[in-house]
């Protein structure tokens, strides 16, 4: 049978500086994976890298996804080493309630879709030819991305389009036997998605206890995810285990979300 064995491998980790970036470099280091991570935080990206030294090799680069030359220069200095794993995990979580009007707005909405589906876009363009044949794109999206949430279309529409981009180069990478997936977290205790639980709170006037006591309710298993509650989900995706599996949006949500 096939195992899971990440030594020497390379892999390409986006977002890795905090929440469920970090966790997934960590489990990934753990298994002896080769990592690259990105984020545009140069010196909380430099701190994780510092921590994982010990347990593999690990490079670290300032890149800002929202910036084609920043992206193009990590490239072109990465050169033709081939990549086994890239993990599209960067993106932002904000709400942008449909009251909200004027341009101001429409900049906002417009950033964050920027940030959360085109930076994808871009790295996995970029890097394309570094893909090797049986590499795995693993995109990050929400289970927001499989149902609607009042007050925050704008990221609602960003996961949504984050599963039908990753169905979408699933085609276009199939060719080459690259599998690009995509993963559907729910409820986890990270910064991002606390902060959006206390704004859902104040729009619906129950208190933040209140509020996340329905939203457990909602759950299967009433526990808050943690990033490494995440990471076998990643680990298989990457491994071979996962050869047959392209395409697919996979809700990893203590049951919110059942399809």
């Amino acid at each position: 049978m096939t195992m899971i064995d990440y030594r020497g491998k390379q892999v390409v980790l986006t977002g890795a500086a905090s929440g469920i970036g970090r966790g997934l470099a960590r489990a990934f280091a753990e298994q002896g994976a080769h990592l690259e991570l990105l984020d545009r935080n140069a010196e909380a990206l430099a701190a994780v890298a510092d921590e994982l030294a010990p347990l593999t090799v690990v490079s670290a680069a300032a890149v800002d996804l929202a910036d084609s030359d920043s992206i193009a220069a990590y490239a072109a200095q990465r050169g033709e080493r081939p990549l086994d794993v890239l993990i599209n995990n960067a993106g932002v979580e904000y709400a942008t309630p449909l009251a909200d009007l004027g341009a101001a707005a429409d900049a906002h909405w417009q950033a964050l879709l920027d940030n959360n589906v085109a930076s994808m876009l871009r790295l996995t363009r970029a890097l394309q030819h570094q893909l090797r044949a049986g590499s795995s794109v693993i995109n990050q999206a929400s289970i927001w991305g499989l149902k609607g949430v009042p007050g925050f279309s704008a990221y609602v529409a960003s996961k949504h389009a984050v599963i039908g981009l990753t169905r979408s180069l699933a085609w276009e990478l199939g060719s080459r036997r690259i599998r690009v997936n995509a993963v559907c977290p729910g409820w986890i205790g990270t910064e991002a998605a606390m902060r959006s639980l206390r704004v859902m709170a104040a729009a619906s006037g129950r208190s933040e206890g209140e509020e996340l006591a329905l939203i457990l309710a909602a759950q299967a298993v009433q526990e808050l995810l943690t990033p490494a509650d995440l990471a076998g989900t990643f680990l298989f995706l990457g491994s071979a285990l996962a050869a047959p599996l392209t395409g697919q949006a996979l809700s990893v949500s203590h049951g919110e979300v059942m399809h």
